[in-house]
């Protein structure tokens, strides 16, 4: 009924608007992105046109990724938990990176197919199987993650791009955007009459810190003062921008890298550090380095967000704004992980540059996902939260608002098929699929309400949690379960699991049944 209701809301607001077309849509996912990166989400990084969909669309200030890169994506695009589609892993059930998602699982193209959407994609990948067998018309995968500056590796319709000889002038942000207007100008002359979803996927911020030098020179001496500073001024902004309820966490010198490469300490040399130490411990040499990173992340930000105006500009020139669901979010939070992969690391090489392979790290990590603890990977909040704008012109009255209410990248397929009147099927081959994890958050594009549901969910590499209304239960891999009151606590700084056991070991339980359902589900449906 709830759904039905929403349908109805949505079709009025439409005919109030003369908009009675179905609307296209565009999400645009970023990559290891902290909750407060963004401007509009407390940061200094220059971010305009985020800020003006923010501005003129809404905030989500508890929205939840899965704290990893493919099991968000998966997620996303399938509405399920990775972990009931083989996405991520569950006790004596295969899943995980190389897991293969069961044939009812489907993408959201294939959703959308029989209601006359074409579907579009451009960046990061990071699913299993091939884009074009997902229901997307056309793509541009950037398979190849480890330099910024190459379009080695790049598949076009899933099959190899033939490297230019001159790449001079290749930045794989700024091709990403090339190839979405390319989409948006084919479908704006040769499909006009039907609607779209095109999914934008960056690599940025995601390590090797790679940037374009006049982007990096913009932020030269910004970090100069520390990321204990930086995280001061952070959650400065964010309190007059009434984002958050809570206190400012406090910098964990004792958490680092969620894994431990020892032979790549060597190659950065001395100026790296592995844990977020007080920033004025650090010698001057460490002091720059460690700055100088952190210029590189906000540079490859910037970038992207000049890339997005561009696609913007794009819908706008094709008369295709007004009536688009455009949505931004991150994988999961800011990474603490520092290695050195693909081409390596030249020590004399610029930093920043494609001979460079630089990782943001635990420090400034712990600033770009302020106020929260930890980082990618662990589902404690800085691992999880990632912003949410929402801008919809034609179907959202609200204009620069806030929503409170909990949602998770597993909302997104139902609120699309909600919004649209689309339905999942419930059965395949004689098989009964289970309904969906998420929920729909059409309702709260119009009003700050609460959405419908029982739970949120975590594990991933041993880490684990759930939220039950405002309360959280979540422990690192091995370690006891910590409870916290979300409603006045999201940085997750005063552990209630002592002073009220009952409560823990309430919520444990419903970590443990959803657990088991969700083994339940996949022995039933593979």
């Amino acid at each position: 009924m709830k759904h039905l209701n929403s349908i109805i809301v949505f079709s009025i607001l439409w005919t109030s608007n003369g908009a009675t077309e179905k609307p296209n849509i565009l999400f645009i996912l970023a990559d290891d992105l902290g909750f407060s990166d963004l401007g509009c989400y407390g940061g200094e990084i220059e971010t305009p046109h985020l800020d003006a969909l923010a501005k003129n669309g809404l905030r989500y200030t508890q929205f939840y990724n899965t704290g990893r890169c493919w099991p968000s994506r998966a997620a996303l695009l399938t509405g399920y938990y990775p972990h009931e589609i083989h996405r991520d892993k569950l006790p004596g059930v295969k899943g995980g990176n190389r897991g293969t998602r069961q044939s009812w699982a489907k993408l959201l193209p294939e959703y959308l197919q029989p209601h006359g959407y074409r579907s579009y994609h451009s960046g990061k990948w990071h699913i299993d199987g091939k884009v074009l067998d997902g229901g997307f018309d056309r793509s541009y995968n950037t398979a190849n993650q480890g330099n910024f500056f190459s379009s080695n590796g790049v598949l076009v319709d899933d099959l190899p791009l033939k490297t230019q000889e001159d790449e001079s002038n290749f930045y794989v942000t700024t091709a990403t955007a090339d190839h979405a207007i390319d989409c948006l100008q084919d479908h704006a002359a040769n499909y006009a009459d039907q609607p779209f979803f095109h999914y934008l996927a960056f690599i940025a911020p995601h390590f090797p810190l790679h940037a374009l030098p006049e982007d990096i020179e913009k932020y030269r001496y910004r970090y100069l003062g520390g990321w204990d500073q930086l995280r001061k001024e952070r959650f400065a902004k964010q309190k007059r921008l009434g984002i958050l309820n809570t206190t400012l966490s406090e910098l964990e010198p004792k958490v680092g890298p969620p894994y431990y490469f020892e032979k790549d300490l060597h190659k950065l040399g001395p100026e790296e550090v592995y844990h977020p130490f007080p920033y004025d411990n650090l010698g001057e040499e460490q002091k720059r380095f460690q700055a100088t990173k952190m210029a590189i992340h906000a540079a490859m930000i910037d970038r992207m967000d000049v890339e997005i105006g561009r696609v913007i500009d794009q819908l706008k020139q094709m008369g295709a704004f007004e009536n688009t669901i455009i949505c931004f979010a991150s994988d999961n939070g800011a990474s603490a992980e520092i290695m050195v992969r693909s081409g390596g690391h030249d020590p004399s090489a610029p930093p920043g540059s494609a001979a460079s392979y630089l990782c943001l790290g635990p420090g400034f990590s712990s600033a770009s996902n302020t106020p929260f603890r930890r980082h990618k990977t662990w589902v404690h909040e800085g691992g999880t939260a990632t912003p949410f704008i929402v801008h919809w012109s034609k179907g959202i009255k609200a204009r620069g608002e806030l929503r409170r209410t909990p949602g998770h990248v597993i909302d997104f397929v139902p609120t699309i098929m909600d919004i649209i009147g689309a339905k999942a099927p419930t059965s395949s081959k004689a098989k009964s699929i289970p309904p969906m994890a998420g929920e729909s958050l059409a309702p709260s594009f119009q009003k700050d309400v609460a959405i419908d549901r029982n739970l949120l969910w975590w594990m991933h590499d041993g880490h684990r949690a759930v939220r039950v209304d405002n309360w959280k239960l979540v422990a690192d891999e091995g370690e006891a379960w910590e409870l916290y009151d979300l409603k006045n606590d999201r940085a997750e700084s005063v552990d209630l699991s002592k002073s009220q056991p009952e409560k823990a070991k309430a919520l444990e339980r419903v970590w443990e049944r959803q657990l088991q359902a969700m083994i339940d589900t996949v022995s039933k449906s593979d």
